[in-house]
């Protein structure tokens, strides 16, 4: 049995994360630390601050880690509040890939590993970057074309290859790195992750690229491994298992991505609607005309459907289900539906939309990569075509 009321307690701490990110985030919207390739660790770590005075710091995590160990649905509800801002997310630490990477260290990593990682990561002393895609003809929407390699050296790994599109690497203190082990009994490559220093010598940071999101600390990156020595004691979890930890966080994160972005739909919904009802057009309000009114009513529609597939989603998860094939659909539906409602505040406010007089245009950029994060939607759909013709 589904029971869309929320209990008090969580109801609460909604209210709790919404009128924090309402009241102290929204005012540094025009921050000047705010760059092409994210906030400045300056900012965030001021941000921060203030979330762990709340008491709202990484209330994902085990609360022997300093969180409230909220579960799924928990989440949903309140990383969509943080999502009502786009340093919302950042200021309460959940954002990716840091909230990821705690959900999986939080799962696979062991008590020594948790100690070094996890609970600096929680408390916002550090960040972290989960270096798996590569530039062709490495992994990309294919991870078995996994090309950067990790042979063993006595009681080390030696890791070798190129990654791209890493984000938060630059200013990261901790790497995880997805590197190639060996081939199973098929012949099909096998994956191991790591958990390295990023200034560990061996890791060079060729540079950030340059893309039209601007949300994340640190930017995209393009990194070199030369050499690079990783005791084994540095392995996350067992040799030759990183493509099902992988999924451990992708699974999720897909999710979580989902509820943020649908915050930041709320939110340019909530300015196209005010510029609606003061704006006047051919001697009406704009919103009175049905041009207009309609895309208001499609956007309302549009987030009612993310909300349901993103909660549905995260039950099955909190049930202790893999939902793999919920999460792609979640993933395809909530980034295709977020950028219509995107799409449709920008028209509504005009120049205002394409412009920085409001926070929709930034969000309208950093909303279009999603259709790209955690595999191309034609990649979730291909892979939930081949589900669907399988089933006997």
């Amino acid at each position: 049995m589904i029971d869309f009321e929320l209990p008090d307690e969580l109801a609460a701490l909604r209210d709790e994360v919404a009128a924090f990110v309402r009241d102290k985030v929204v005012p540094y919207e025009a921050d000047p630390r705010r760059g092409p390739h994210g906030p400045s660790d300056e900012l965030r770590r001021e941000l921060q601050a203030m979330a762990a005075e709340a008491g709202l710091l990484a209330p994902h995590v085990d609360r022997e880690f300093g969180g409230r160990g909220l579960g799924h649905v928990e989440r949903a509800v309140v990383f969509e509040e943080s999502g009502y801002s786009p340093l919302g997310s950042l200021a309460i630490n959940v954002s990716a890939p840091d909230e990821g990477n705690m959900h999986m260290l939080e799962r696979v990593a062991n008590d020594e590993q948790k100690a070094t990682w996890l609970k600096p990561l929680a408390a916002g002393e550090i960040r972290s970057a989960f270096a798996m895609s590569e530039p062709p003809p490495g992994a990309g929407s294919d991870p078995s074309a996994l090309q950067t390699s990790a042979e063993r050296d006595g009681d080390h790994f030696v890791v070798n290859g190129m990654k791209k599109w890493i984000t938060g690497a630059d200013g990261a203190s901790l790497c995880i790195v997805m590197a190639r082990t060996g081939d199973d009994e098929r012949g099909r490559p096998e994956a191991t992750m790591f958990l390295s220093p990023m200034d560990a010598p061996g890791i060079s940071h060729e540079g950030n690229i340059e893309t039209i999101d601007s949300g994340f600390p640190g930017g995209h990156a393009l990194l070199r491994f030369d050499d690079l020595r990783v005791h084994e004691s540095q392995v996350l979890g067992e040799v030759g298992q990183g493509f099902r930890y992988a999924q451990v966080r992708l699974a999720p994160a897909r999710l979580t991505h989902c509820m943020r972005f649908l915050g930041n739909a709320r939110r340019a919904h909530d300015e196209a609607t005010a510029y609606s009802r003061t704006r006047l057009a051919f001697g009406s309000r704009l919103g009175d005309h049905e041009g207009v009114g309609f895309m208001l009513a499609d956007n309302e529609m549009d987030m009612r459907l993310c909300r349901l597939v993103i909660w549905e989603t995260a039950w099955q998860l909190d049930r202790g289900e893999l939902g793999n094939v919920e999460s792609s659909q979640a993933k395809v539906i909530c980034s295709e539906r977020v950028w219509a409602v995107l799409d449709r505040c920008v028209q509504i406010l005009g120049g205002s939309g394409v412009s920085g007089e409001t926070v929709v245009e930034e969000m309208f950029r950093n909303a279009r990569p999603f259709r790209i994060y955690d595999g191309p939607n034609e990649v979730h759909r291909w892979s939930l075509a081949r589900k669907i013709v399988g089933r006997p």
